[in-house]
């Protein structure tokens, strides 16, 4: 592949003013095409140095409930993919994917649960950071559900069951 005559202009006026050697153009040209099959093609770093070692994934606390939480579903994921993409790890008691109430689809999250403690930490190993519906999906083992207090009774209501209004302003 051959540089343009642009390029080569380009090249002279970063270089100086001198006209490039073909020795120099041939250096120059296997740096600027990746593509040309002439140069030595560039090794990529193994993977352990860009995504870190495997020290991170044993520092995981061990699961406590057969229940994990799925995040990072797409937005078209059903209770049935869900299904299919974490049945083969054990056997599944629920599979639910939290959908909106309006419109039906996904909320982005969900939950699976297994028979089993050691299931549900294979499927965790397995299914962490991968691949479903073209979106990365994210396994954390579910956290129980905070229960919301009691509703307090109003005090500031009169004895004829009429409430006091407390708006401030009026925003009309």
């Amino acid at each position: 592949m051959a540089l343009s005559s642009s390029s080569s202009t380009l090249l002279r006026r970063l270089l100086g003013s001198t006209p490039l050697s073909s020795s120099r153009s041939s250096v120059l040209r296997a740096a600027f095409c990746s593509s040309s099959s002439s140069g030595p093609s560039p090794t990529l770093p193994p993977p352990s140095t860009i995504f870190g070692d495997d020290t991170e994934v044993a520092n995981v606390p061990p699961l406590t409930t057969p229940k994990l939480f799925v995040s990072g579903l797409s937005r078209l994921t059903t209770d049935e993919k869900l299904k299919s993409a974490f049945a083969p790890f054990g056997q599944l008691l629920e599979v639910k994917v939290i959908t909106d109430r309006v419109s039906g689809r996904s909320k982005g999250f969900g939950f699976v649960r297994y028979a089993s403690l050691q299931e549900a930490e294979t499927a965790r190993q397995e299914m962490n950071a991968k691949f479903l519906d073209g979106w990365v999906i994210f396994v954390d083992p579910a956290k129980q559900r905070e229960q919301k207090p009691a509703p307090q009774p109003d005090t500031a209501s009169s004895h004829t069951g009429f409430t006091i209004n407390k708006t401030v302003g009026w925003c009309g």
